[in-house]
């Protein structure tokens, strides 16, 4: 192994990205003589360097995406994920190169984390909103809403409903507000829920009620243990009720039975508390 393929640095992104610049692109040959040794004998240090020597791929894909604004660290990290997924599956006598073959992957596994990542409530959840999440902000012309005839434009160039379209516009339109807002002073932003959101924690009512949901419970658990055997409800007891609670093991020395013996009179104990709460 040569210093080329040294560790990278993980400290900090720009010595990082310096460090994946600095290794050399293969020659075709090496990237055909690595593929099959990787496919042939499970090479680990062949696909190590396959993946090494694409990576500034990775952080060129992974700079397109920075608009979302998620951190590049991320999308690079998730782009190398898709990156080894594809030279996990790569071919060498297909005749393509691997750059050509991992772009698919590394896109997927960037597209997949900025879908979970992008908002707190999912934007795209069907095929179609997929598409539309990566295709629609490139697709407007200009600042505000599409016109009727632009909303046809780009359904017909996705193979898309114009519903969809206009949907999804309204999805990424919207933002996350945090409930109690920022720190900022700006007071021309929309008000944190916070703000205007009533607290019912303190209402009588609400206090009341929640005091009698509470006494309620604990008096139909202390019946159902009640109904118990002496043997079911002291396991439970020692495994749920007190706060050094008591291994299967050492319940089972205690009775004189196995473990498992211990575990299914719990089962059978935790089995009829629920039927009887169920009530």
């Amino acid at each position: 192994m040569t210093t080329d393929i040294a560790t990278l640095p993980t400290g900090n992104i720009d010595a990082y990205i310096g460090g994946a610049y600095q290794i050399p692109i293969l020659t075709a040959n090496e990237e055909r003589r690595l593929a099959e040794q990787l496919r042939d004998y499970g090479d680990m240090e062949a696909a190590r360097r396959l993946v090494l020597s694409h990576l500034r791929f990775v952080i060129r894909i992974a700079r397109g995406y920075l608009g979302y604004g998620l951190p590049l660290p991320d999308l690079i990290q998730e782009g190398t994920v898709g990156l080894m997924k594809a030279v996990r599956r790569f071919e060498p006598d297909m005749g393509v190169r691997l750059v050509s073959f991992a772009v698919h992957w590394i896109r997927a596994e960037i597209h997949e984390y900025i879908l979970r990542n992008w908002r707190i409530v999912k934007v795209a959840t069907t095929k179609a909103q997929r598409k539309l999440f990566f295709n629609l902000r490139s697709a407007k012309k200009r600042l505000g809403w599409f016109s009727r005839e632009e909303v046809e434009g780009v359904a017909q160039d996705l193979g898309v409903k114009p519903e969809t379209v206009l949907e999804m516009e309204s999805r990424l339109a919207n933002q996350d507000l945090a409930f109690d807002g920022d720190d900022s002073d700006d007071d021309e932003g929309p008000s944190a829920p916070a703000a205007y959101l009533p607290d019912m924690r303190m209402e009588p009512a609400s206090t009341i009620e929640r005091e009698d949901t509470m006494t309620d419970r604990r008096r139909r658990l202390l019946s159902a243990l009640n109904g118990l055997d002496n043997r079911s409800k002291t396991i439970l007891e020692a495994r749920w009720l007190t706060e050094k609670k008591q291994t299967l093991h050492e319940l089972a020395q205690q009775f004189g039975v196995s473990a498992e013996r211990i575990r299914q009179i719990e089962k059978t104990a935790m089995k009829t508390l629920r039927l009887q709460l169920e009530v």
